[in-house]
């Protein structure tokens, strides 16, 4: 009930984009190569960020 207006984190932001990125890429990859690949090199970058803010 407390959490239902807390926003989100920075982290939980990226969490949720990277989701994204990976279900984009998966759909991609059985018809289009080089945009999968784009999708893919995205999600990458963002668990980089994910992973900086966890060690920070």
């Amino acid at each position: 009930m407390f959490g239902l207006f807390k926003k989100p984190s920075e982290i939980e932001k990226l969490q949720k984009q990277y989701k994204k990125l990976m279900a984009d890429w998966h759909k991609l990859s059985s018809s289009n190569r080089s945009e999968s690949d784009k999708k893919y090199a995205e999600a990458q970058l963002i668990m980089d960020k994910i992973e900086q803010l966890k060690a920070s």
